[in-house]
């Protein structure tokens, strides 16, 4: 950990991008092992469910006055995310192609120009 001496607040080196590899590489275990590959065991609908129950436990702190439990939450958020990607063979780095894509224009121009369902 580093200490950010902005706000004194402890940060860590540790990367999405890691956290990615970690995911992979848990995947390859066995569910006796790892909480990661029983998840993916119970397929990509049992996947995407936990996810949206981290993201309503997310939104939830979010609205509470507790950081710890906002970041907590967050953690648990883009675990669950990667685990999704992983499932669908989607890499951390397609996904920062798509929003380096977008970088280029304002929120509001990308949003606009995306096909409506």
């Amino acid at each position: 950990m580093l200490n950010d001496p902005r706000n004194g607040i402890a940060m860590s080196k540790f990367t999405l991008a890691d956290l990615e590899k970690r995911v992979h590489e848990r995947a390859k275990a066995s569910a006796a092992e790892s909480y990661t590959r029983a998840l993916l065991d119970k397929g990509v609908a049992q996947c995407a469910k936990k996810l949206g129950e981290e993201a309503i436990e997310t939104v939830l702190a979010a609205l509470q006055d507790d950081k710890g439990k906002l970041i907590a939450e967050a953690a648990d958020l883009l675990y669950h995310l990667l685990v999704v990607l992983e499932a669908r063979g989607v890499t951390l780095e397609q996904v920062e192609a798509a929003l380096e894509k977008r970088t280029g224009r304002s929120g509001h121009e990308e949003k606009a120009s995306r096909p409506r369902s």
